[in-house]
């Protein structure tokens, strides 16, 4: 009776919650850790920068693609069980890549440590909702901020994580990493995460008819072709253009045919507010990310700033970010803290339009803080926004198109950083970046103050 009472009194112990940040953290802490081996990996197997970038770029495209096929799964199969086999491929990842003897099966293992680590937000997610939703204790705050802190300060701390392992192991410890990462995670899953409900037993036909193929081989064909138009946007291929454009539009017909649609088109365009979450998202994160990416380059090659010290500034952006959503995740609000994310993201972006190389050190470390407020207030309170406009049945497919969208963020951030940096970081292409941060804020701050469905708090 007495543990009865605890469970009820407690719907998330810290084990259960403790499994679910492991298996959340493991995709942001792979898209940062494998930065600081790439030289050691490009000495080692003879290649050059532009093909070591694909060991980056690996991870982006599967995980794009993969967040909402294993929010589908999980929905489909089962959330703890799509999160364990998802735990088992990122721990073959890590042998794959640990015992590689070419390149290719580096890429190999990053494309599969992108499909496995994506099972853990959407399941995660949708195990949180049925132990909210079974105890009517409305929306979990400190669980849903802990994902969010938890998502930044691991891939704050891959690249040092990274380097470490490079120095004293190699390269292959990089990828080794991820065997223990995995095991540790499907033991804590299978130990502390609720089963499944029973389900009625499954074919291999059911599987391919939950996953959509056509829809997924679409939904690729046209994130890959994005991807690559916006990798050289001062001269872009006309036909990649084509093909994005042709297969967005055969993705949209097939997904409104498709019996059990990969995407729900017919969903979304009913569901308003979830698609202005998504924007919302993909925007704040691309000014974050041309920022985090963008502005360490600027101060290297402009301002002068040696590597080691470039890192330091910006060192305060992670630590503000991880701060603001504890503080707001606390009691739930979305509203408020989506328009001082907005603010922050004009301020932040007017801050950059005007940096020269003059600019004090003082100054240069407050626009990093700017920028920890932007993404410590969007992510967690978009987090919670999508909590409110979902239900338990949606929220795991939702859940990965939101990972999704801040992935699109990332890749428009490089286009515009690479635009704007043609050759070198100047103060006139960082003045470029911060404009266009401006506009996206302005956008952002609409999207909130018209949306009248958009509550104060979940």
């Amino acid at each position: 009776m007495h543990r009865k009472i605890a469970s009820a009194e407690r719907p998330f112990p810290a084990p259960l919650v403790t499994a679910l940040l492991w298996a959340t953290s493991l995709n942001p802490l792979n898209s940062s850790i494998i930065a600081t081996s790439l030289v050691a990996i490009a000495t080692s197997f003879h290649v050059g920068a532009g093909q070591t970038a694909t060991l980056v770029a690996a991870v982006y495209i599967s995980s794009a693609v993969a967040q909402p096929a294993m929010g589908t799964l999980a929905a489909q199969f089962g959330a703890r069980r799509m999160l364990v086999v998802g735990l088992g491929i990122v721990t073959l990842a890590g042998v794959v890549g640990a015992v590689a003897a070419s390149f290719g099966w580096l890429v190999a293992s990053r494309a599969l440590v992108g499909i496995g680590t994506s099972a853990g937000y959407p399941s995660a997610m949708a195990i949180i909702r049925t132990q909210a939703d079974a105890r009517g204790t409305g929306i979990p705050g400190r669980v849903l901020g802990g994902i969010s802190i938890a998502s930044q300060v691991t891939a704050a701390l891959g690249l040092p994580l990274g380097g470490a392992l490079t120095v004293l192991w190699g390269w292959p410890a990089v990828f080794a990493a991820n065997i223990p990462l995995g095991l540790i995670g499907a033991a804590l899953a299978l130990r502390w995460l609720p089963a499944d409900p029973p389900r009625p037993k499954t074919t291999g036909r059911d599987v391919v008819s939950a996953l959509d193929p056509a829809g997924i081989a679409l939904f690729t064909t046209t994130i890959v072709a994005l991807i690559a138009v916006l990798s050289d946007v001062r001269h872009p291929s006309w036909l990649l253009a084509g093909v994005f454009l042709l297969s967005a539009a055969a993705l949209v017909l097939w997904e409104l045919r498709a019996r059990s649609p990969f995407l729900d088109v017919r969903a979304l365009v009913r569901n308003g507010a979830l698609v202005r979450t998504y924007l919302r998202q993909a925007l704040a994160l691309m000014g974050a990310y041309a920022m985090l990416y963008g502005y360490v380059q600027w101060l290297q090659q402009s301002r002068g700033v040696d590597a080691s010290v470039s890192g330091l500034i910006m060192l305060p952006m992670s630590a503000v970010a991880a701060t603001v959503a504890a503080l707001i995740a606390r009691r739930a609000l979305i509203r408020g803290p989506l328009i001082a994310g907005a603010v922050a993201m004009l301020a932040g972006g007017a801050g950059a339009a005007f940096v020269s190389s003059s600019t004090g050190m003082v100054a240069l470390v407050a626009l990093s803080v700017v920028f920890g407020i932007v993404l410590g207030m969007t992510t967690t309170s978009n987090q919670a926004a999508l909590y409110t406009q979902t239900t338990a049945a949606e929220i795991a497919v939702a859940s990965g198109l939101l990972r999704t969208a801040g992935y699109l963020g990332a890749i428009f951030a490089s286009a515009l950083i690479a635009l704007a940096f043609p050759a070198t970081a100047t103060d006139a292409g960082i003045h470029a970046i911060g404009w266009t941060i401006v506009a996206a804020g302005v956008v952002v701050l609409v999207l909130i103050v018209a949306d009248r469905r958009l509550p104060r708090r979940g």
